[in-house]
């Protein structure tokens, strides 16, 4: 990879990587523009809870896993090492990765994986980018234990558009199986079944007491009285969007995935796996508690089953005495169904749009595109009894396409233009058999399969329109998108006007993101500008509909100036 400078920071140097960091902002060896040097060693480690020890991959003995920080123009350097039987890739979840899709990291899309034994080398810079993001494996479900916080701060001249809080935490969400995930997935895709859900939800890996053998395993968030606090926060969880809440506190939200929000306040959050936000906390002058719950509990609509429990941490206010995980104060959390409540919440979302800080929305569009996103089935194999939706399996597709995951890898593909027999550039940007989206659903529910993407070339402005459908249930589905932000102008219930519904776009300060849910039994409107040349992976972060195949993948071809074409790949790229 050629002579690296600067400061070698190894990430198992950190005993917790869970601290407190506001003092980081001022430390002088973190200085912009500088190189950071990380190793991942990938490793079985045993882990014991809800009462049992089971062995799982983690990055250097760690559950969850380091955390990454950085200042916006940082170049990483991220060594991995694959000990572990099972072939795995990592996926820097947010960064843009400009015009360097080799270290993006989905397994067969932008690179083939790093099998057991082997070790590869993510490199990449941070352009234009400050907030919280995070990093998982994005391979398999191997990323129920392999994830960690990604913190980007600002420019030391920059500081944050808010006042300086006194600290800062990053939260992780995230889910807990007592069974081996991996046998999880593969059983349900054998079987054509739903696949069997989650024991616990965890706290950055702690299930707290609400769960059998648990009160040990609890976070605490200790905090001073009088102060405001950052609370990075960050869903992790493999198949669940979660509400959160403090009981008796109300979260102020300036962040969303990595970009500055108008700040509004909130007694409860809801937040999709792969989103991050970050919230203040200013904590009680004169607490009327030691201590209170923090609270996580799933939002969804599907029809099977799902993992209806709550998790609870701990915000412990600063004593002499120990605060106990008993009789607290619980968050009044909305129901599991509440689509009303995550609708509102998620209408307070607007850009800054500042001088600093500009919405560079689309204003023209030169591609519209209609997805449909939602789940079908497979005919049941002749020589096998399945286990889905009237004896078939489950399947899930946009447009009716469900993803097929090729052989090799698409980008090294794309860059060799080899593409005969790998992938073919005829993914459907319309319906192939236009209904009812969100009424009632066809007779006919088989998806057509294939590794199909989308070609664009380079600086093409899209709106991209995903509608949810009724299939096998309507629910909302969280599409994240690889390589780039894109601002959310339009959403709404029902099936999407487009005679009515952009007259009610809002192209003014619409929210940046990187990950947006599309509505249960409704739609959401993107625009985004195709400036990252590359094959950028599209799909919903629910990784059992991304096993069934919703999925797919944007082709952006190369601009005609030197800084508009993809870089070449790196030599140890892994091979399939």
């Amino acid at each position: 990879m050629g002579a690296l400078r600067g400061l070698r920071r190894h990430a198992a140097a950190s005993a917790c990587p869970f601290l407190a960091f506001a003092v980081l902002l001022a430390l002088p060896g973190l200085a912009a523009g500088i190189t950071r040097h990380y190793t991942f060693d990938v490793q079985m480690t045993n882990v014991t809870r809800l009462c049992a020890t089971k062995s799982i991959p983690t990055v250097n003995g760690q559950f969850p896993g380091p955390r990454l920080v950085a200042r916006e123009g940082d170049r990483l350097v991220v060594k991995v090492h694959n000990h572990i039987n099972y072939n795995v890739s990592f996926h820097w979840h947010g960064i843009r990765q400009l015009r360097n899709g080799w270290a993006d990291g989905p397994a067969y899309i932008t690179q083939c994986p790093i099998q057991g034994g082997q070790s590869y080398v993510y490199d990449f810079t941070i352009t234009g980018q400050r907030g919280t993001l995070w990093w998982h494996a994005h391979f398999s479900w191997l990323r129920v234990h392999l994830y960690g916080p990604l913190v980007i701060l600002p420019k030391r001249a920059e500081g944050y558009p808010f006042p300086l809080p006194y600290k800062e935490f990053p939260i992780m969400f995230g889910e807990w199986f007592k069974a081996d995930s991996e046998a999880v997935i593969n059983q349900a895709l054998q079987t054509g079944a739903g696949p069997n859900v989650s024991d616990a939800y965890t706290f950055n890996g702690l299930s707290g007491p609400t769960y059998n053998c648990s009160s040990k395993d609890t976070y605490k968030l200790k905090v001073q009285p009088g102060r405001t606090y950052m609370l990075r926060l960050i869903n992790s969880a493999l198949n669940n969007e979660l509400f959160f809440g403090i009981a008796n506190h109300t979260l102020t939200v300036v962040e969303a995935d990595a970009n500055y929000v108008k700040p509004f306040t909130s007694k409860t959050v809801v937040i999709s796996p792969g989103q991050t936000m970050n919230v203040l906390l200013t904590t009680s002058s004169n607490p009327a508690s030691r201590a209170f719950a923090m609270s996580i509990a799933p939002y969804t609509n599907t029809q099977g089953t799902f993992d209806n429990t709550t998790a609870t941490a701990v915000l412990e206010y600063a004593s002499t005495r120990p605060s106990s995980t008993q009789n607290l104060a619980m968050p009044a959390l909305p129901r599991y169904n509440d689509t009303n409540a995550v609708a509102n919440f998620s209408s307070n979302f607007r850009s800054l749009a500042s001088a600093q800080y500009p919405a560079r929305v689309p204003q023209a569009v030169d591609r519209h595109v209609l997805f449909t996103v939602g789940l079908g089935t497979d005919p049941c194999p002749s020589n096998q009894t399945c286990q889905g939706p009237n004896g078939t399996k489950f399947a899930a597709s946009i447009n009716n396409n469900s993803f097929v995951r090729p052989k090799t890898a698409l980008l090294e593909a794309h860059y060799q233009s080899r593409y005969a027999g790998v992938l073919m550039a005829n993914f459907p940007t319309t319906p192939p058999h236009p209904f009812n989206y969100t009424g009632t659903p066809p007779n006919k529910t088989f998806v057509a399969h294939g590794t199909r993407v989308v070609p664009l070339s380079f600086n093409t402005t899209v709106e991209l329109v995903m509608q949810g459908t009724s299939i096998q249930g309507a629910e909302s589905h969280p599409l994240h998108m690889h390589g780039f932000n894109f601002f959310v102008v339009g959403q709404g219930f029902g099936n999407y006007d487009p005679v009515n519904d952009p007259a009610k776009y809002n192209l003014i300060d619409p929210v940046e993101r990187n990950t947006v849910s599309v509505p249960t039994a409704g739609w959401v409107a993107v625009r985004f500008l195709a400036d990252n040349p590359g094959v950028w992976l599209m799909h919903c972060h629910f990784d059992v509909h991304l096993s069934w195949g919703l999925s797919m993948a944007w082709l952006v071809n190369d601009g005609p100036l030197p800084n508009q074409k993809m870089l070449p790949p790196p030599s140890d790229l892994p091979k399939c």
